[in-house]
């Protein structure tokens, strides 16, 4: 893919991250999956590299810079067959959330081991009986005395078996008005009370999924994040990053199963020439290229709006990226499948565990009817459908 919009320096992370994820590739991680393992081999690498904390603060241990340099980590091991979802969660959502608004002592706990990738963290928001409404969160957060005491259920939660602690959104209610609003709180894995059970999940991937449960979970003061007046801001602060790495996510996965495909269209012989000359084959083959790099400038343009400091900017172009590239990871991975006919669904090629893979693209973390109704109410200006 074309790097000609971007620096020296980003080109040259692109290199190195491809590199590292060859090492690995496809095979890597599905040996991981079937052993019913996790990537740590991996994490620990692109963690020594300075990968996994390319996004956090210098002064804590990261790389300084932000989630564009982020986005093309992810990106790339993505392409390489072998991406990293934790990514998603622990550096980009809680870290950022954590360098922007935590405590000094939150920082100074968290950020250098979530940099160098001695420590994970995960992420729930999702409820059961919520969905994509966040202002049906249920989870509660009581002051008691010096203590926050937590109640309520998560669902969908990746991570959870091997990440020390959980950034949950909960809700406390505001003195003066008796509403409830959105607040964040570092809940740790061996918290009495905190209880978890894995989701089966047709999706093979090394990351679990998880349903919570948190039974009057008592939490030390300084567990919640930042200011409790400021819950939204926030909690946006956290999700716009998350869209922009999903985006990075899909288009990852995108290229990889374009990559397959088209080595094998340029190659594999049934009549007189490689299958790849027919245009049948050729045509929607560049339709996903030109659909993977429309959605990446999308991409490059909500991560440069978010690390200049645009939030609001930063949330439609990061929606519209999530958007853009969950509609083109599908696609690329339907037509490299549709490309190697039957041998597109043998364990060999391993294109056909990305049929459910891709569709994470389109569903999380929020689903594309919902983008469109974001879209549609604030940038198009027509009322609000939900």
């Amino acid at each position: 893919m074309s790097t000609v919009l971007e620096t020296e320096e980003h080109q040259a992370l692109r290199a190195a991250v491809a590199a590292l994820g060859t090492r690995y590739g496809r095979d890597y991680m599905t040996s991981v999956v079937r052993e019913g393992a996790h990537p740590r081999e991996l994490w620990a690498e692109a963690a020594k590299l300075g990968y996994l904390g390319v996004n956090l603060p210098e002064e804590y241990g990261g790389g300084g810079s932000g989630m564009a340099e982020l986005s093309i980590v992810l990106e790339e091991l993505g392409a390489a067959g072998s991406p990293l979802l934790m990514m998603v969660v622990s550096p980009a959502i809680c870290g950022t959330v954590i360098a922007r608004f935590g405590t000094d002592a939150q920082k100074r706990q968290w950020l250098p081991g979530l940099a160098d990738g001695s420590l994970t963290m995960a992420f729930g928001i999702t409820e059961p009986d919520a969905g994509s409404n966040s202002h049906r969160i249920t989870t509660t957060a009581r002051r008691d005395g010096e203590e926050w005491v937590l109640t309520g259920r998560k669902v969908f939660v990746s991570g959870v078996d091997i990440a020390d602690a959980t950034l949950i959104v909960g809700r406390t209610e505001d003195a003066r008005s008796g509403r409830l609003k959105p607040c964040l709180f570092i809940v740790p894995r061996e918290a009495p009370g905190f209880q978890r059970s894995q989701i089966d999940m047709e999706l093979q991937a090394p990351e679990k999924q998880f349903e919570l449960v948190l039974d009057d979970v008592r939490l030390p003061a300084d567990a919640l994040v930042g200011d409790e007046d400021a819950g939204l801001l926030q909690l946006f602060a956290g999700l716009n990053p998350e869209r922009i790495m999903t985006a990075a996510f899909g288009i990852g996965m995108g290229r990889y199963a374009l990559g397959r495909a088209v080595e094998y269209a340029k190659t594999r012989q049934v009549w007189k020439e490689p299958i790849g000359a027919h245009q049948a084959i050729a045509h929607p083959l560049a339709q996903a290229h030109i659909e993977l790099e429309l959605a990446r400038l999308m991409m490059q343009k909500a991560a440069r709006l978010y690390d200049d400091g645009d939030d609001a900017g930063a949330g439609e172009a990061a929606n519209m990226a999530k958007y853009a590239a969950g509609e083109a990871c599908v696609k690329a991975v339907d037509q490299a499948v549709h490309t190697l006919g039957g041998n597109g669904l043998t364990r060999e090629y391993g294109l056909g565990s990305l049929i459910t893979a891709s569709r994470v693209a389109r569903i999380a973390p929020v689903s594309r009817e919902m983008i469109l109704n974001y879209v549609s109410h604030q940038s198009l200006g027509l009322p609000k459908s939900y």
